[in-house]
Formats: structure tokens, C-alpha cells, sequence
């Protein structure tokens, strides 16, 4: 099979940035990756909140840490001054490295498993802002109920493990090791509910009897696995929870930092246009709709 060159044009998709703006209390802002911003007009929540975006060569090269500038202009121009809670999908540095920065930013608890509290730690976080959760075990933050279930890793999984000791950056990337994986469901006082599914992996069944309105689906690598790979994640996230619309994460190039136009992963590293293509086949059979969020714009998948 011939190699793909460049990456894809998200021109192609641009009538799927349509997810309807927030006008009402409850609102998500996507902030890239799988960096997400629900509100209510009282409580925050964020999951992961990786803003420093570090280049390619430096997360190959060189040892990362996060970039109090580039956090700090994101939460500024984001509106974010205070969170309840910031939860990491798992600990990889895109998307674990900043958020135990932005929680001592924001006032926010650091929520997760074991890998989670070790970045916190690393950061000097306090053992009173860092909770670790038992998987199955609802939290409340306001009018927000928050159940983490044990996820995968999309595969490959490049840095798998558990971090087993405290993260102090700077650090090579291989440090930010995987460590728990999760599907986050999201219940409002409001009757609203999403799934948070950072990562294109699943475990088999773990689902089954959860209910979601809304799936945000992290579509990272999924365009390298097979049909098959993709059929059954689909029936395993989006199917199993009853969700009626779909709105995609993790596709863009997070090499990239945010003050520039978001872009596409290249083909070297996945492939949105055959994401797309099957996702898109497999929600018109079930009547289901595929979005893709807005970078900065506070939506309502809701409505």
C-alpha cells in the first residue's frame, strides 16, 4: 500500500462545525485534543487541560514541561478562572503534563487513579486537591455527577504502564506513561448526560446499562486500525450508551499550539478521512449524528 503524504484537509469537513452554540446555563468548550470545558454558570469541570502543545522535536529530543505562558493564556482566553475539578484521561503528556497546573490555576481537585495523583505530586500539588477514584464510584462537583469506568488506550499504546513515582518536569516524554484509562460519564441536575471517551480504546462491556445523551469520542489513531477496530469501538462507546449525537476529539495536531489555526494529525499518524468515512456509515445506519466542536466556542450538544 502506497504511503500517504501531508494530512488531511479539514476544509473538506467544514459543515461538521456545527455543534450549536451554548445560549443556555450549560455549556462544553473544546479546547483541543481532549481538553474539555463543562460549565453550568456555577460549576466548572475540565478533563485533561494540555495547553502547553510542545513541538515535535522537542517531545522527541529534548525533556518536556509544562509552559505557564501558553496555560495561562489559554484559561485567560477561555474565561477560566475557577474549575471544581480537572480530570486527566489517562497520563500520557498530551494530556496529563499541564493538569496539575491548571488545577492549582484554578482551585480545581486533581481527579484519577493512582498515575494521575503521581503528576500531582510532581507538581507539589497538595493531598488535598488530588482524589483518586474508585472506578464505578459516582462523584458529585455541584450539579455534576462524575463516574469513571475503566477504559484502554487506543493501540499502540507508544508509553504503557503505570507511573509508579512522581512526575517533576522537565522529563523526557516516556515519564507521562499511560497509567489508568478512562470513560467518563456526565450527568447534570439539569437531565443532560454525555460519555467523555478521551482515548480510542475501550473495555468489552464496560458500558453495558450506562446511558449518555451525547458521546465526545477521542478519535486519536483510529483511522490506522482496521474496520473491524473501528466497527466495535463504535458499538462498544456510542451504541452501548444510547448516545443520538456524536461529537469528535483528539484529531487535531497537537504539536501545534493554539494560537494558530487547529489542523489535522498527519497521515504518518492516523487518519481522519477513514474515521470519518466509517463513523459516518455506521451513524447513518443507526441514525446518529457526527459533529466536530469548535476550538474556543461554548456549545450545546444538547440542543
Amino acid at each position: 500500500m502506497r504511503l500517504k503524504l501531508g494530512r488531511p484537509d479539514l476544509g473538506r469537513y467544514a459543515d461538521r462545525f456545527d455543534v450549536p452554540a451554548a445560549t443556555g446555563a450549560l455549556g462544553v468548550t473544546f479546547l483541543g485534543v481532549a481538553s474539555l470545558l463543562i460549565d453550568d454558570g456555577e460549576t466548572a469541570l475540565m478533563t485533561d487541560g494540555f495547553f502547553s502543545r510542545p513541538s515535535l522535536a522537542k517531545v522527541a529530543l529534548a525533556r518536556i514541561a509544562p509552559d505557564p505562558a501558553r496555560i495561562d493564556a489559554v484559561l485567560t482566553r477561555a474565561g477560566v478562572d475557577r474549575l471544581a475539578a480537572v480530570l486527566p484521561v489517562h497520563t500520557h503528556f498530551d494530556h496529563a503534563m499541564d493538569s496539575a497546573v491548571v488545577a492549582e490555576r484554578t482551585g480545581a481537585d486533581l481527579v484519577g487513579g493512582a498515575s494521575t495523583a503521581y503528576v500531582g505530586r510532581g507538581h507539589g500539588l497538595p493531598d488535598d486537591r488530588i482524589r483518586v477514584v474508585t472506578p464505578g464510584e459516582p462523584l458529585t462537583y455541584g450539579g455534576f455527577t462524575l463516574t469513571l469506568v475503566e477504559s484502554h488506550h487506543c493501540p499502540p499504546d507508544r508509553f504503557p504502564g503505570e507511573i509508579t513515582e512522581p512526575v517533576v518536569p522537565p522529563v523526557k516524554a516516556g515519564a507521562y506513561k499511560c497509567g489508568e484509562a478512562w470513560s467518563i460519564l456526565v450527568e447534570h441536575v439539569s437531565g443532560a448526560t454525555a460519555l467523555l471517551q478521551g482515548s480510542a480504546g475501550f473495555v468489552e462491556g464496560s458500558l453495558a446499562g450506562r446511558r449518555a445523551d451525547v458521546a465526545y469520542l477521542g478519535v486519536g489513531q483510529l483511522g490506522v486500525q482496521s474496520e473491524d477496530y473501528l466497527r466495535t469501538y463504535w458499538a462498544e462507546t456510542v451504541e452501548a450508551v444510547g448516545a443520538r449525537r456524536v461529537v469528535l476529539t483528539h484529531w487535531d495536531d497537537f504539536f501545534r499550539p493554539l494560537d494558530r489555526d487547529l489542523r489535522a494529525l498527519p497521515y504518518a499518524g492516523d487518519d481522519l478521512d477513514v474515521t470519518m468515512r466509517v463513523l459516518d456509515e455506521l451513524a447513518t445506519s443507526s441514525g446518529v449524528t457526527v459533529h466536530l466542536p469548535t476550538v474556543w466556542r461554548r456549545e450545546d450538544p444538547w440542543r
